[in-house]
């Protein structure tokens, strides 16, 4: 019988004594990692293309083998984790508002009338608003439409730009929505939706057609008809849905196309600039508001400004 490498003959010709496993010392094993060939028990063995290798040779295959990555910069993963998120998050509020109006008819509750987007309170000093507003929603029909947008478009665009990418170009999008309903709408008309983050995504998914070569045709056939609608159907905010598809499209292609030297950094440029020129836009419009007072809650908030 041969001896395995690393066993201890016995005395007086007994069996010869196995080592121990290379973690679990008091194990003793006739297995061995095909790599490093330190002895390994069964569960410090895992399957690989040859033989078994032990959990350490794993890992560490894992630290030094290159991922997969996207043009992005992004490492190439199989399925999104944000928009599941995003989703969830809006439909919890939806359901919150719902409860404290008591009907489908949402808007008519405290947590809608206090987040949703009016500019004349922003510029009292609610600049929360500007992002908030993008989490609620009129009506169940207004949520479904948002969702399904954002299911069918955010998928594809996630596992493309990467989590935080994707995250940066969401937000931007929704914030530049509601900053386009600050700088140009009514004062007193509150707005609502996730519609701005959502043309936000469209103008992505655009821009990704163009940096893969592929068809633009149903993006485009897609993005307008949507805006057709915001035009056509009473009560829908077009300067959300531009100010959300100029900057989602302004920010996704700063990401796409930036060149691979110092590509981080560049895009993290990038983003930031936009945001900056974002956050000047809404001063100065917060300025030629002028001092503003406000007083109530919700919509019964009523505001003066000097003249």
């Amino acid at each position: 019988m041969t001896v395995p490498p690393g066993s201890q003959p016995g005395a007086d010709g007994a069996p010869a004594q196995l080592p121990g496993c290379v973690r679990h010392p008091d194990r003793p094993t006739g297995l061995r990692c095909v790599r490093c060939d330190r002895p390994a028990c069964p569960e410090c063995l895992r399957d690989a293309s040859v033989g078994m290798q032990c959990v350490d040779c794993v890992a560490e295959g894992e630290r030094t083998t290159r991922r997969p990555m996207t043009v992005a910069g992004a490492q190439l993963r199989e399925k999104p984790m944000l928009v599941p998120a995003l989703i969830a998050v809006n439909v919890v509020i939806f359901a919150i508002t719902a409860l404290q109006a008591g009907s489908m008819r949402n808007y008519g509750s405290a947590l809608f009338a206090d987040f949703a987007m009016l500019p004349i309170t922003v510029a009292a000093g609610q600049w929360w608003r500007l992002l908030s507003s993008g989490f609620l929603h009129i009506g169940l029909v207004h949520l479904a439409m948002n969702m399904i947008a954002l299911w069918v478009i955010g998928r594809d665009l996630e596992l493309l730009l990467g989590r935080f990418r994707f995250a940066a170009v969401y937000a931007l999008s929704l914030l530049g929505g509601s900053v386009g309903v600050f700088l140009f709408g009514a004062a007193d008309a509150p707005v609502a939706g996730a519609s701005g983050a959502i043309y936000g995504l469209m103008g992505g998914i655009a821009i990704a057609a163009m940096r893969l070569k592929v068809s633009l045709k149903p993006v485009l056939v897609v993005i307008a008809l949507n805006i057709v609608l915001s035009i056509t159907i009473p009560g829908i905010s077009l300067l959300g849905h531009l100010g959300g598809l100029v900057l989602g499209t302004a920010a996704t292609a700063a990401l796409l196309y930036a060149p691979r030297q110092n590509r981080a950094m560049v895009q993290a440029g990038a983003l930031a600039g936009l945001l900056v020129l974002l956050i000047a836009v809404v001063i100065t419009r917060d300025v030629q508001f002028g001092d503003i007072s406000c007083f109530g809650d919700g919509f019964q908030t009523r505001c003066t400004q000097p003249r």
